[in-house]
C-alpha cells in the first residue's frame, strides 16, 4: 500500500545538518500493521511525517501502491494523497482545535473529501463515526469541546476523524503515550478492530517495543536515524539479534521479560546487553561506522570504521551487525 524506499531525511542547520533518516526503507501492507520502535531522537516521527508527505525526503522515494509520490504542491494533489494516508498524532488535545465541537472537526473532512451530501446524511454520518470507535451514545459527543473530553475520548475522536475521508493507511505517531495506562490496551484494540475489518494498512511508532509486540506484525528498530534490525513482532522481539533490540527488550514492562529475553536455539545463553554509559549520539556529527558503538557492549574496533550490512538472521528476519557476520560465538549466543 504504502512504502519508503532509501528515504533520507537531513535538516540544514548552520553546523551541518541534521541525519534525522538514512537510507530508511519498509512496506505497509493491507490488514497488517507495522511497528517503528526506537528511543526519542531515533526518527520515528520524522519518518511518518515523510510517509504522509508533511517532510520532503533529501533523498529516497515514498511509493503508495507502487508508484513514486511526491509532496503535492497544489491543493487537489494534496487532497487526494490525504484521501488514501491519514496521520493520527500523539496528542489529540493539541490536534483538536479547541475553539470547535466535535461535529466541526468530524464534518470538515467529510465536505472537504466526500461527495456533497444533504444535512441529514451528514449528520448520521458523523454518528456513525462515533460508534465505529466507540463513542456511545453518539450524539453526546456531537456538541462536545475537546476539553470536554478524557484524554482517550478525544484520541477516538482523532480516529474517527482520520476514518472520515475512508483512508486506506493509518500513521499513527505514539498513538497511546499520552494515555492513562487503563485506556491504552483499549485503544489499541480499537485499532485492530479498524485494521481488521476495514482492511487498513497501519505504521504504529512507539517507543514500547512490548506494544509493538502485542499489536504489530512487523517491527522494524530505529536507532540514530538508520534501520539496525527488522522482523515478525515474533522474531524482533522473542530472538532480537541487534544489541541495541536486546536492550529495548529487557527494559520493557513486558509482564513476562524471561519469555522475551529467551535467547536463539543454540547452545548457551544469549548475553544480556547492557549499554555501557554514554549519551545518545549527536545527529550532526554521527559516530562513524555503527552508529551504536559508543554504547554497545559488543563493539569492537571495526564497528567504529565501517557500518554493517544488513545480514538475514532467519527468513525475513534482518540485522546490522558486524558480530553477526564475523563472531560465531554470538550467532550461537555465547558472548560473554
Amino acid at each position: 500500500m504504502l512504502a519508503a524506499r532509501d528515504v533520507t531525511v537531513h535538516f540544514p542547520t548552520k553546523g551541518g545538518a541534521v541525519h534525522a533518516l538514512d537510507g530508511v526503507s519498509l512496506a505497509l501492507h493491507r490488514g497488517r500493521t507495522h511497528a517503528v520502535v526506537g528511543e526519542s531522537g531515533s526518527g520515528k516521527s520524522t519518518l511518518a511525517r515523510t510517509l504522509a508527505l508533511v517532510q520532503q525526503p533529501t533523498a529516497g522515494t515514498v511509493e503508495l501502491h507502487g508508484a513514486p509520490v511526491e509532496a503535492a504542491r497544489r491543493r487537489r494533489q494534496r487532497r487526494e494523497f490525504a484521501a488514501t494516508v491519514q496521520l493520527v498524532l500523539q496528542d489529540p488535545f493539541s490536534s483538536l482545535n479547541p475553539l470547535h465541537p466535535v461535529r466541526y472537526l468530524l464534518s470538515r473532512p467529510l465536505l472537504l473529501h466526500r461527495p456533497p451530501m444533504p444535512a441529514e446524511q451528514l449528520e448520521t454520518e458523523m454518528l456513525q463515526l462515533l460508534e465505529r470507535v466507540a463513542l456511545v451514545p453518539a450524539r453526546r459527543f456531537l456538541d462536545a469541546r475537546p476539553h470536554e473530553l478524557s484524554g482517550g475520548q478525544r484520541q477516538r475522536v482523532a480516529i474517527a476523524r482520520a476514518l472520515a475521508v475512508r483512508p486506506e493507511v493509518i500513521l499513527g505517531d505514539e498513538l497511546i503515550s499520552m494515555l492513562d495506562v487503563s485506556l491504552r490496551l483499549e485503544v489499541l484494540n480499537l485499532l485492530a478492530t479498524l485494521r481488521d475489518e476495514e482492511g487498513l494498512a497501519m505504521l504504529y511508532i512507539t517507543h514500547d517495543i512490548a506494544t509493538a509486540r502485542y499489536f504489530a506484525d512487523e517491527i522494524t528498530v530505529l536507532y540514530a536515524g538508520e534501520v539496525v534490525e527488522t522482523g515478525s513482532s515474533e522474531d524482533v522481539t522473542q530472538t532480537p539479534a541487534h544489541p541495541y533490540t536486546r536492550l529495548l527488550v529487557e527494559s520493557s514492562p513486558d509482564p513476562s521479560p524471561e519469555s522475551l529475553a529467551a535467547g536463539p536455539a543454540g547452545d548457551g545463553e544469549r548475553p544480556r546487553a547492557d549499554a555501557v554509559a554514554a549519551e545518545p549520539p549527536d545527529l550532526i556529527s554521527p559516530p562513524s561506522g555503527c552508529r551504536f558503538h559508543p554504547r554497545c557492549p559488543l563493539a569492537r574496533p571495526r564497528c567504529a570504521e565501517a557500518s554493517p550490512p544488513s545480514v538475514e538472521v532467519h527468513d525475513g528476519h534482518r540485522a546490522r551487525c558486524w558480530a553477526l557476520t564475523d563472531d560465531e560465538q554470538y550467532q550461537r549466543g555465547s558472548v560473554a
